[in-house]
């Protein structure tokens, strides 16, 4: 247990930012997910779907839950994925 008030309100600000961080990354999980579903079906609004996650991608950078190189890791790595995926569907 934090004895200080300055250690106390330590506590407090970290945890909202957690909480502020959890968020975002969640928000670009789920984005990236979708992408890769729907590289997976062959959908139309699949560039819609990229951008969405490369956005959520930059803002969880922009706030700091995620670090801007890492940032750029996810997105190459998602670009990668997603080529595979739907050369597979051209080979079929």
């Amino acid at each position: 247990m934090a004895n200080s008030r300055s250690a106390r309100k330590r506590v407090r600000s970290s945890e909202r930012k957690r909480i502020i961080n959890q968020i975002a990354k969640t928000k670009f999980r789920t984005a990236v997910k979708k992408a890769l579903l729907s590289a997976e079906n062959g959908s139309e609004d699949l560039p819609l779907k990229i951008s969405e996650a490369f956005s959520k991608i930059d803002k969880a950078a922009k706030i700091g839950a995620i670090h801007k190189n890492q940032a750029s890791r996810r997105k190459s790595r998602l670009i990668k994925r997603i080529k595979a995926l739907t050369s597979q569907e051209q080979i079929r």
